[in-house]
């Protein structure tokens, strides 16, 4: 660990790290979890230094399957992700505070002057 600049806290088998543990990379990502072999395997969660998170199955150190959560509680979904679309702008936190998305006057105006790409 001392060469990766990573801290391993938790459980060894036949000197590997394996069981449940915490791994903080050094990027200050923290991985919450089971180990298998020295690597992230069954349910574990890597908390990200901005507050987001992701919550995964993992199987031999890759996410099988996972649930990706902003820090401000918006989880990602990538079959129906309608969050700052190309019509509605509005930020997660303006949407649950009840901020209307821009009309078709304001939404023409914003395409106009904005997107010159």
């Amino acid at each position: 660990m001392e060469y990766t600049g990573s801290k391993y806290i938790g459980e060894y088998v036949d000197g590997r790290m394996e069981g449940k543990a915490k791994y903080i990379l050094p990027t200050e990502t923290i991985y919450v979890g089971e180990m298998k072999d020295g690597m992230f395997h069954g349910e574990g969660t890597l908390y990200f230094p901005s507050g987001s998170q992701y919550d995964a199955i993992w199987e031999n150190g890759l996410a099988i399957k996972g649930t990706y959560t902003f820090s401000d509680g918006l989880h990602y979904d990538e079959k129906n992700w309608h969050y700052c679309d190309g019509y509605d702008r509005r930020f997660y936190t303006e949407i649950l505070n009840g901020l209307k998305p821009a009309d078709d006057d304001e939404h023409e105006w914003i395409t106009r002057t904005c997107r010159k790409g």
